[in-house]
């Protein structure tokens, strides 16, 4: 009898000496599944995070930087157009040569030549990054913020202008406290000869200023330029047309060629005109609408 009670005593530990090591394995298990990956997969992870282009700061920068008579680089914008020319390159369609964070007219070149390659024309290849082709050239690149864009085309006073533009008028009009009449609008159809071209885009609008004085003519143009307009007085001694105010909408993506360098030389304080004289209008700090409405 004392022997079987021996046999079932040492039955016993050795059952419980199992389920005790039992437990520890199941505990080191779960330790470890429960564990943060050791620090070379965390690396592999931040390796794997793409970089990310800034859209408003490289549309700005495709304006500004091939109006340039140096290499100034727009500021805030280098990084995201390195990543963008990086793309180009792999694509065949810009040389290494000009791989250098600056948004010059051979970038713009190789931009436009991207649109077109994927079935754009017309002011869709306009050289100006778009939402839809700057994310597909960046696919497995880099990410897309800031993201911006013209919105769906409207009337206004007879033309045709786009949401993004008809919001900024709406803002300048609050601002002054009466409401602006356009003499000219965007996506000119036909083409006007005394606009140059500026109009065949959109973001691109003349105001009327009939009856208007000239303290209010500044006034109109000031709040236009506050809004992210470059906007300027014309008058009859600078050209074949009336007096009125002309306001080109800064990062509108839809901008034509003659639009885009309108804008850049707003930003190195010309006139917009052929004659490349200086801003004679009200100088205020330069924004664009975006710029704006964070502030605002």
């Amino acid at each position: 009898m004392a022997s079987v009670t021996k046999t079932r005593n040492t039955a016993t530990r050795l059952l419980t000496a199992v389920a005790v090591l039992s437990g520890l394995v199941l505990s080191a298990a779960q330790a470890q599944a429960a564990a943060p990956p050791p620090s070379t997969a965390a690396s592999a992870v931040t390796a794997t995070t793409l970089p990310a282009v800034d859209m408003e700061a490289t549309v700005l920068a495709a304006q500004i930087d091939p109006r340039r008579a140096d290499s100034t680089l727009t500021p805030g914008a280098h990084d995201s157009v390195l990543a963008v020319e990086r793309a180009l390159q792999a694509r065949g369609l810009l040389d290494a040569t000009w791989v250098d964070g600056y948004f010059g007219t051979s970038t713009i070149s190789a931009y436009a030549a991207y649109q077109r390659s994927l079935g754009y024309s017309g002011l869709a290849a306009n050289g100006l990054p778009g939402t839809t082709s700057l994310t597909t050239l960046g696919q497995g690149r880099y990410t897309v913020t800031h993201q911006i864009g013209p919105g769906a085309k409207l009337q206004r006073d007879g033309y045709t202008v786009n949401t993004r533009t008809q919001n900024m008028l709406t803002e300048a009009e609050r601002l002054l406290g009466f409401r602006l009449t356009l003499s000219q609008g965007s996506y000119n159809p036909g083409g006007d000869p005394t606009s140059a071209g500026t109009h065949d885009g959109g973001g691109v609008v003349d105001i009327n200023v009939d009856g208007m004085t000239s303290s209010t003519r500044t006034a109109v143009a000031l709040a236009l330029r506050q809004v992210g307009f470059a906007a300027w007085i014309r008058n009859p001694t600078q050209g074949d047309w009336p007096w009125h105010i002309h306001a080109a909408a800064i990062n509108d993506t839809d901008l034509a060629t003659q639009a885009q360098n309108q804008t850049g030389d707003y930003y190195l304080g010309l006139n917009g005109l052929a004659n490349h004289a200086a801003d004679d209008g009200p100088r205020i700090p330069i924004q664009t609408w975006e710029q704006y409405q964070r502030s605002h």
